[in-house]
């Protein structure tokens, strides 16, 4: 076995790692004053999640790219995605197809992220972890379709968040009840059984195919803008009143 390839450790001094660490946070935090600095100029919005490998012609796509123009046409809402293909584009083309803005927040990866062209405007960002906050900072709600690790890996980021007062009132929809009720029933019939979870914790987020219910969900939230968040001192003000 060939092992002159391996790639050779490094060994970093306590300055060293301390040097990298400071570069590191100004890198985060550059990325965070970009981003928000970007969402200043964005609308009352929705963010749409899901996977990147449904084509034009499936049906998730059909439905996406459908909800996306009512969002735009019966709200006045602008819509929000990673920017990429699947979901992401299906959402975009039905909000431009309307006539309505449509904004793409996208992820810089090893190889290149496939933007799709149904974007008004971008912003493009490095870490993942950066990406989700500004995705979620400023909806009015978040709308999941079907996916995979990284489709679950947010959505049960913006659950925990609504369960933790962290977020309040932005309703999370799902749609693709195939798909999204195995999920609610694993949820049941694994979390709530064993306690780890509590009944209201089960009901945090909203499952439905139909387009006009999704739309009227939306309608009832109170625009918030981007004061979705809570301080600190509403934190504990809400613990205090609960």
């Amino acid at each position: 076995m060939d092992t002159n390839n391996k790639p050779t450790p490094v060994t970093l001094s306590k300055e060293d790692m301390q040097e990298v660490a400071r570069e590191r946070v100004s890198e985060i935090a550059s990325e965070f004053t970009k981003g928000f600095e970007f969402l200043e100029h964005v609308t009352p919005s929705v963010t749409f999640f899901g996977s990147t490998q449904f084509k034009e012609d499936h049906p998730y796509y059909i439905s996406a790219r459908a909800l996306g123009g009512k969002i735009v046409t019966d709200l006045k809402y602008s819509v929000l995605t990673g920017g990429g293909p699947g979901i992401m584009e299906a959402a975009n083309r039905g909000a431009f197809e309307t006539g309505g803005k449509s904004y793409g927040l996208t992820i810089k990866l090893p190889h290149p992220q496939i933007v799709n062209r149904y974007i008004s405007d971008e912003i493009s960002f490095y870490y993942f972890f950066v990406r989700k906050v500004c995705l979620s900072f400023s909806s009015e709600a978040f709308i999941f379709f079907p996916g995979g690790f990284g489709t679950l890996d947010e959505f049960f980021e913006m659950v925990t968040l609504v369960q933790t007062k962290k977020v309040a009132g932005i309703p999370i929809i799902c749609v693709g009840a195939d798909y999204w009720h195995a999920l609610e029933n694993y949820i049941g019939n694994e979390l709530l059984s064993r306690g780890t979870i509590t009944a209201d914790d089960a009901k945090l987020f909203t499952i439905t195919d139909n387009l006009d219910e999704v739309i009227e969900i939306v309608r009832k939230v109170p625009p918030r803008f981007h004061a979705s968040f809570h301080t600190p001192s509403e934190i504990k003000k809400l613990e205090s009143e609960s």
